[in-house]
């Protein structure tokens, strides 16, 4: 056997020894007067809908009592463009925040990019970190959760 095929198969040994990943989700969200629980799904790097993320958000809580409501903006692939430090809508993602809307960045998304470019993104530190998103849209929805796609 050649030193490359040994390696490979010593990973891929080590590999199978490894216990099956799971999807860690972070805790729901702590409204416990909630009568109303909505995801946002943000998959999309478009501006267009990353503004309409947002107004969705904004109307939500105009139309109910932000305690009343938890919402939450589940981002992954071109999604978490909204959520990245320089983004041109951090102030109304901040704000939203402000007001009880919890932001999630997909940490996978992160990972490859920071695999396919060579730095780790820097995303809006009142941003949630999970390490899988749609594991956390599938949590959120096994828990109440309605999934909106806008």
């Amino acid at each position: 056997m050649k030193r490359a095929q040994i390696l490979t198969a010593l990973a891929l040994l080590a590999f199978a020894a490894l216990p099956p990943a799971s999807a860690e989700q972070v805790p729901l969200q702590d409204k416990p007067f909630a009568e109303h629980r909505i995801v946002l799904q943000l998959s999309d790097g478009d501006a267009r809908k990353q503004a309409l993320v947002l107004s969705v958000a904004n109307n939500l809580l105009k139309a109910y009592d932000p305690d009343k409501i938890a919402i939450e903006v589940v981002t992954f692939g071109p999604g978490i463009d909204l959520l990245l430090s320089g983004s041109e809508r951090r102030k109304q993602v901040e704000s939203l925040i402000a007001q009880g809307v919890r932001f999630d960045i997909c940490l996978n998304t992160v990972d490859t990019i920071e695999r396919e470019t060579g730095k780790r993104p820097e995303f809006i530190p009142a941003a949630t970190p999970v390490q899988v998103g749609v594991g956390q849209i599938l949590f959120l929805a096994e828990n109440g959760y309605t999934l909106v796609r806008p």
